[in-house]
């Protein structure tokens, strides 16, 4: 089961390793070995909610979101993604974006630098609103049950999560943006990616929505089938609900990735060694994401999710802060994985409670266990 799951990552990893000594030498092996672990370090809360939404796919999407997926995440955002914002920073074409970055790095990262207020703005207010949507939703299972109480009351008043975000990017763009001077380019950047995230996540809870009315309309048809003798119909919106749950975390893989993009320029500022160490991560946190899915991991460690969340909510004030002021990388990926392994640590103190009472855990259990 391992192997299968994490077979091409392996060879990935064995065949960009040899890629960067053929490259730079053992000094290029070393710096795309450091890229790789930060990457996978910074993004592991990513393959947690990843796990979550894909494991309401079938087979089939599972297979594209490790293929098509895949090259999106490494050649999309890890290569393409820096020389298009150094292309429209610049104002360059497309052909002198990609020399500039090949032939005078200095400058490459240095326009990449100054484009980060708008990244970040972006980046952020995505992150923040997946972060809000989540903690003001009522849920049976409660991780930090003193907190999500009182949030999921406040939840059921229409749109706070937005309102929430608009001051938050307000106070930033006041803040930590008018310090660099590109307020009005934080305003624009945050309000782009809280329409990114209303777009696309809002397509993608409608098609869900319609994907379970059917199903439910399809087994209502399988009982009158089955007493009427009468050909029943096949659910057509599975591929649509598929489809747009694909873009969304296309979209939210995206947004996971502009710190590791960003921080990868602390270590090297060679895009083709980026590209090598960003793109060996990302496939082992999509191989990471399918084998939570099948290892049904989220379902026995029930609390993971809302940790990996709140370490979403976290990244998210991160970059917003990272608009002023420099924060390290280090910093970052160990705050998400804190809050990941705390909220591993209390869904295994969960399950050993349970056990020992005799019950399941099913249909409502609250208790804060990490609190205790």
């Amino acid at each position: 089961m391992l192997l299968k799951t994490f077979g091409w990552s392996f060879a990935v990893t064995a065949l960009g390793l040899v890629a960067a000594i053929f490259y730079g030498g053992w000094t290029a092996f070393g710096i795309v070995a450091i890229l790789s672990i930060m990457e996978i370090s910074l993004s592991f809360d990513n393959a947690v909610v990843n796990a979550g939404i894909l494991k309401k796919m079938n087979a089939f999407w599972q297979k594209i979101f490790l293929t098509i997926g895949i090259l999106i995440a490494v050649f999309g955002m890890r290569l393409v993604f820096p020389v298009v914002i150094v292309a429209i920073s610049a104002q360059l074409g497309p052909i002198e974006a990609v020399d500039l970055a090949l032939t005078d790095k200095d400058r490459y990262q240095e326009l990449v630098t100054d484009a980060h207020p708008s990244i970040a703005a972006f980046g952020g207010m995505f992150l923040l609103m997946i972060f809000l949507d989540f903690i003001f939703e009522d849920r049976d299972i409660k991780w930090l049950a003193w907190l999500e109480r009182p949030l999921a009351k406040l939840g059921k008043v229409d749109m706070l999560s937005v309102c929430i975000a608009l001051i938050v990017l307000l106070v930033s763009a006041i803040t930590f943006g008018a310090h660099a001077d590109k307020a009005e380019t934080v305003l624009l950047a945050g309000i782009a990616g809280l329409i990114t995230y209303m777009i696309v996540g809002g397509l993608s809870g409608y098609f869900e929505d319609k994907l379970e009315e059917e199903e439910e309309r399809e087994h209502e048809a399988e009982e009158e089938a089955a007493r009427t003798g009468k050909p029943k119909s096949a659910v057509k919106l599975a591929g649509k609900a598929a489809f747009f749950m694909f873009l969304y975390l296309e979209v939210l893989d995206a947004s996971f990735s502009f710190d590791g993009v960003i921080g990868a320029f602390a270590i090297t500022n060679d895009i083709v060694l980026m590209a090598l160490g960003l793109g060996i991560g990302a496939m082992y946190v999509r191989s990471l994401t399918v084998y939570l899915v099948r290892q049904g991991t989220l379902d026995d460690y029930v609390y993971l999710e809302h940790g990996a969340h709140y370490a979403i909510g976290a990244l998210a004030v991160i970059l917003l802060v990272t608009i002023q002021y420099e924060i390290h990388e280090i910093i970052t990926g160990l705050v998400g994985v804190a809050l990941i392994g705390w909220s591993f640590f209390s869904s295994v103190r969960r399950n050993k409670r349970l056990a020992a009472a005799g019950g399941d855990g099913e249909g409502g259990e609250t208790e804060a266990v990490s609190t205790a």
